[in-house]
């Protein structure tokens, strides 16, 4: 006879907390909210397929779980994800609109979101996005969409230049600790795009550039010295570069004071106060990845529904001849619940 325990470590629930989700939306109604020509929205085809939009012009293909809850919940059954932590696609953050169109556009984009939940508010948890060209704005909607059930908030990895040791950057991260609220930060407007239009190196060499920026933003300047202990922050992409260089950036901070001058301790000693997610791909870096963060502090997460995606979510987890069963059964889904406070999992009777 199997002992539960040993069950559910041979078999963990997944919680997949990289998933992104479009609401459907016409021209016409996201023009409502005067952003402009270059407003983004969702064009549905009729046959589960569409189109992201920004004005006239086509974006990417998408298909119908990227807007239509059954479908997503039908692929969740599919692939074994018991919940979803759904996020906007970041090109919905209009951080550059102006700042009350901006907080319009996010409490809409918000509801929307929360709306699509209510087809399973167990399985489908979703995260709010903000203004954060306005931390006063952005700090009022966190508060509401707390309210309304979202779980946490999703944000870039800077707002128009400014990094996350931006001093009203850090009061925001400030609000979300004293609000509860969890913080998931993604890669987003990548640097040098002018040097990388081909190849998609703006997601392949972008994206990890720029969460790795945004990690030693916070650990240089000295931001998680004057950040709450209990805030509560996530990174993508398993922290782009972060754990591959960190040996590096410690030899730095050893070696030069330019380098640790408004940070009082090792970047490797902040490791403790950050999460990242586990879309690395590759179970040899998964490994290393679980090794330099703790396995506390790694989160299944897929890019879902994304073609650069893990196409089966929660596979390499599973997988893993690196992890052991107590770590698995962690990063699948005890590690999300516990950073979310997702409460009791689909199937775990906890």
């Amino acid at each position: 006879m199997v002992a539960d325990g040993e069950s559910r470590l041979a078999h963990p629930t997944r919680v997949d907390v990289h998933a992104h989700f479009y609401p459907l939306m016409t021209r016409k109604e996201a023009a409502s909210l005067g952003l402009g020509q270059s407003t983004p929205w969702l064009r549905d085809n009729g046959d589960g397929t569409g189109h992201m939009m920004v004005g006239e012009h086509e974006y990417r293909p998408v298909e119908a779980p990227l807007w239509d809850p059954a479908s997503r919940i039908a692929e969740m059954d599919r692939h074994g994800v018991a919940v979803q932590v759904m996020s906007a696609t970041p090109m919905l953050f209009a951080y550059a609109a102006e700042p009350k169109r901006a907080l319009r556009w996010s409490a809409w984009i918000n509801d929307l979101a929360a709306g699509m939940a209510e087809t399973d508010p167990v399985r489908l948890r979703t995260l709010c996005q903000v203004p954060l060209q306005d931390v006063d704005a952005a700090c009022v909607e966190v508060r509401r969409a707390r309210e309304t059930g979202h779980v946490g908030v999703h944000i870039g990895n800077h707002v128009c230049g400014r990094n996350l040791d931006d001093p009203e950057l850090v009061r925001f991260l400030h609000c979300c600790a004293d609000e509860g609220m969890a913080v998931l930060v993604h890669p987003w407007d990548m640097m040098a795009g002018e040097r990388m239009v081909k190849y998609m190196l703006k997601w392949l060499v972008g994206m990890p550039a720029e969460t790795h920026l945004a990690i030693l933003s916070l650990i240089l300047s000295g931001a998680f010295e004057r950040l709450p202990a209990h805030l509560r922050i996530c990174f993508t992409h398993g922290g782009g570069n972060f754990a591959q260089q960190l040996g590096r950036v410690d030899n730095a901070w050893r070696r030069r004071d330019i380098v640790r001058a408004d940070c009082p301790k090792p970047p490797s000693s902040y490791v403790d106060r950050f999460s990242v997610d586990s879309a690395v791909f590759e179970d040899a870096t998964l490994g290393f990845l679980v090794g330099v963060m703790g396995e506390d502090r790694v989160m299944l997460g897929s890019d879902y529904p994304f073609p650069l995606g893990e196409l089966e979510p929660g596979e390499l987890v599973a997988a893993s001849s690196n992890l052991s069963a107590e770590a698995k059964a962690k990063v699948a889904g005890g590690n999300a619940a516990r950073f979310f406070g997702l409460g009791p999992l689909p199937g775990t009777g906890e």
